[in-house]
């Protein structure tokens, strides 16, 4: 029981940490704006982006782990 309890956390955690970095890449408003002397440039929110990939490695890292590992006996 306890297994599949991780499992599913792990996998929520993976499935927040890609949303997250995902909104963040794409959806939400950009957190700088570099002027240059070939244009305006936006940047995303790389600490939030790095965050939400570090959330999805290590859900999917304790989800594929508990899942491989063998059950005792």
């Amino acid at each position: 029981m306890l297994r599949w309890i991780i499992i599913i956390f792990g996998i929520v955690i993976a499935a927040v940490g890609g949303v997250m970095a995902y909104r963040a890449y794409f959806i939400e408003p950009s957190a700088a704006i570099m002027i240059t002397n070939e244009g305006v440039r936006e940047l995303p929110n790389t600490a939030k982006i790095l965050g939400g990939i570090a959330l999805l490695l290590v859900g999917a890292a304790v989800a594929f782990t508990v899942a491989v590992r063998k059950p005792r006996q």
